[in-house]
């Protein structure tokens, strides 16, 4: 019998950049939640605008224009990309809604059963076959799902909106391919909607409804930086994958969520009824079924890790 590789050793900095990364996202709650008086919508526009300025000014710095022009010119990338944009930025939307309106857990739960539903859209769209372990996940997730809208009395909506469009953007990422560099991805993706945030957040101004410089100077700098607190987590997730096995990126990816749910239940006091635990418990024995199974056929370690660019 053959005997395996060793395992290639594990850079440290590729795995403090990876926690950093996760961290940095998961604590995102906190960062909305202080930018609440300005509103969703209006944090939205800052952030679609202000990251398309910052990462086109990274595409200078780091000399990628010459890529950004090739993505530009290739219409199927281009439109792919635009697509993803709209699916990002509808993503983007509900998660802020659902941190300012006390709906944090449900946004950590779209983010832990999100690979229950990237393994079903695979099935649906993609026509692939699921192994027996693929199954038992999928169908305690589901079952999950079941007990948490019964018990809490309503769908959690908040959380399957998330856990779809991160499904549906990394399929379309997907479709389009792995070309594009992250920095430059994103600055396309935000291409046509930057224009749109601005005419949106010009119009708040002149109506007298903008929140920009209404709430002093905290508010008015963090809606400036939206930008740089999108692309930072994007640019080590980037590092990170270049130095450690995405095995192991897949593994470290659950702390957003875990951080998400944490200052959910513990920060903001939100409700968790007895059904709400159980159906956590619930995902957390198929993510584990999931995990063990991926890790099982590392031929394929792609499957465990989302798409970063939509991690909020």
């Amino acid at each position: 019998m053959p005997e395996r590789p060793p395992s290639p050793a594990v850079d440290p900095r590729g795995l403090a950049f990876a926690f950093a990364a996760y961290f940095l996202w998961g604590s995102f709650p906190l960062y909305f939640e202080a930018l609440s008086a300005a509103g969703p919508f209006e944090i939205i526009g800052h952030r679609v605008l202000w990251t398309f300025v910052f990462c086109l000014g990274g595409v200078l710095v780091w000399r990628e224009w010459t890529h950004l022009r090739e993505i530009l010119a290739d219409r199927r990338l281009f439109w792919g990309l635009t697509g993803a944009g709209v699916l990002v930025t509808l993503n983007w939307s509900i998660y802020v809604w659902g941190v300012l309106n006390n709906h944090v857990v449900d946004a950590a739960l779209g983010y832990f059963i999100n690979p229950l539903v990237t393994v079903t859209l695979a099935v649906v769209v993609l026509h692939e076959r699921l192994r027996t372990a693929q199954k038992v996940a999928v169908g305690v997730g589901t079952v999950a799902v079941v007990v948490i809208a019964l018990g809490y009395g309503q769908i959690p909506w908040v959380a399957l909106s998330l856990a779809a469009s991160f499904g549906l953007y990394g399929l379309v990422k997907k479709q389009v391919g792995g070309r594009v560099s992250p920095l430059v991805g994103l600055t396309v993706e935000t291409t046509v909607l930057a224009p749109l945030a601005l005419v949106f957040l010009v119009w708040l101004q002149a109506s007298g409804a903008s929140n920009y410089l209404a709430h002093g100077p905290g508010v008015t700098i963090g809606l400036s930086l939206a930008g740089v607190v999108t692309a930072i987590p994007l640019l080590l997730f980037a590092a990170a994958s270049a130095r450690i096995p995405l095995s192991m990126m897949g593994l470290v990816q659950y702390l957003t969520p875990v951080i998400q749910f944490s200052i959910g239940v513990w920060v903001n006091h939100e409700v968790m009824p007895a059904p709400r635990w159980i159906g956590f418990g619930l995902v957390w024995v198929a993510l584990v079924v999931l995990t063990v199974d991926s890790l099982r056929h590392a031929r394929r370690p792609a499957e465990l890790v989302g798409d970063p660019e939509v991690m909020n």
